[in-house]
This record gives structure tokens, sequence and C-alpha cells, in this order.
């Protein structure tokens, strides 16, 4: 039954790191050209804006090991809580999962049985099969990057080339370089690349289909590969909403269910 669990939980991890692509253009000298630290600003600002979220799309899946879509809803409240339903066909309850910054819980519809714990950092990496923070989590469904860290630190390298700027982030502890590509006129990441020392690309994201909303570039497709485990993520967003005046997550474990202690 883990593996189950693994597999839906899986799709959320690799929803991470930025999302964003094509915008509609403008001419390129009515575009102002942002210093570093105003681009940053700018959007952790676009970040901060987005307070709650609601999605719904499909998920394929393609790895060595799994190969599977299933369509699904999210909703994220800031800062502490994500929900999402999985569905297969006719529109059949698969999963459900409701993650805060201290608890978590699966529920496997099929088996009628519940995995719970705490969202502590193992607990994470084990389940999403990559180190993720509550906060990467939420960021990655909202299509934002957490440059709060980054506002009063310059980036190892700025550019800016034709219509993108790019940041490069390089981590002294790990040697690991993040590199975003983000669109001048919309201030869109369309491009994310996770590289080791070496300069082999270990994870690459590319975000497209922009709307904006709330003045924030949202995209509605995503293409996350992870290269190390050969894990290929495609998303597509059919609906979105942010910042609803009345929203919440229903989630209640039937009292019949099997309840697992992780």
């Amino acid at each position: 039954m883990k593996k189950i669990l693994l597999s839906f939980l899986f799709i959320l991890s690799l929803l991470e790191l930025g999302f964003t692509g094509c915008v509609p253009s403008q001419p390129t000298e009515e575009v102002e050209i942002l210093s570093s630290d105003r681009l940053i600003n700018r959007l952790e600002a676009n970040r901060r804006r987005i307070r709650n979220f609601e999605g719904q799309g499909t998920i394929t899946v393609n790895s060595s090991t799994l190969q599977t879509s299933a369509t699904f809803r999210v909703v994220m409240i800031k800062p502490d809580s994500v929900y999402i339903t999985f569905y297969g066909p006719f529109g059949i309850e698969l999963a459900q999962a409701v993650a805060t910054n201290s608890d978590f819980v699966f529920y496997d519809a099929l088996q009628n049985t519940a995995y719970a714990g705490k969202s502590d950092s193992d607990a994470l990496q084990n389940i999403f099969r990559i180190n993720l923070s509550f906060g990467d989590i939420v960021d990655a469904f909202t299509g934002s990057v957490n440059l709060s860290s980054n506002l009063y630190k310059s980036p190892d390298k700025f550019e800016v080339i034709y219509d993108k700027y790019i940041l490069t982030y390089i981590n002294p502890e790990n040697s690991l370089a993040a590199v975003y590509k983000i669109d001048i006129r919309r201030l869109g990441i369309t491009d994310y690349t996770l590289k080791s020392d070496d300069g082999a690309i270990n994870l690459e994201g590319k975000y497209s289909d922009f709307q904006i909303v709330e003045n924030v570039a949202i995209p509605y497709k995503i293409s996350i590969m992870n290269r190390a485990d050969n894990q290929k993520i495609d998303v597509e967003y059919r609906k979105i909403s942010v910042n609803k005046k009345e929203i919440m997550i229903d989630f209640k474990i039937p009292d019949d269910a099997t309840i697992i202690k992780w």
C-alpha cells in the first residue's frame, strides 16, 4: 500500500519550482528593464499576492516504473494548507491528500485506507521523493518561486538576453546552481534548471500558456523532467481561480477507513 501512496504523492512533489512561460508580446521599447534587486522584489511581491489558489486539470506521469494519467483538483490556503484530489475514468475518486506545515493525511479511496504522519523534513523527503519543504509545495502549485531569502542577496549571475532575465544562484554547500529565466514583459518564470557543478541538468522545468490573474502571470501548462530518476510530469490546468473570498478545505476520512500511522 505504501507504493500506492508514494506513486500518488510523487505527483505532488515534482510540481515544484516555478511556473511561467510565454506571455502576450509588447513592443520592446515599452518595457522597463529592472535591476536584479528590483526584479527579485517584484517576483516576491507577486508570490505573496496569491493568498489562496484553486485549480483543476490533468497530470500525466511517465517514468521507468509508472505511466499514468489522472485528473485532479487542488486547493491551497496560505500559509498552511494544501488539499488535492485525484480522479480516474468517469470521475471516480482515487485518492485525497491534505498537508499542513505540521501534519499530512493521504487517503486511498479504492482501498479505504488513510495514512497519517508529521510533515517534518524527513517525512516529506520520503513521501515526495525529493527534498521539499511544505512551503515549496505551496509555492509549486501557485506557480511562484520563493525568493524571500534572496531579497537582500545579489544573484551570483544576472543577465538580460533578448526578452529574458536570467538569474543564477549557486548553493555553496552542494555546488548546485539554480537558474531561472524570466519573461521581461510579464515577469513570468518560463524555465527553471537545477544543475550540478559538472554542468549536467538534474531538474528541468518549462512553463507556458499563461494568463494574468491578480496581476500575476500564472501558467496553465507545466512540464517537469527529473533526469536523475528518469521521471517526467506534465500538468495542464483547465481552470484556475485565486484569492476567492470564501474557500475552504473539506476533507473527512470515512468512519470505516483503516488508518495507518506513518
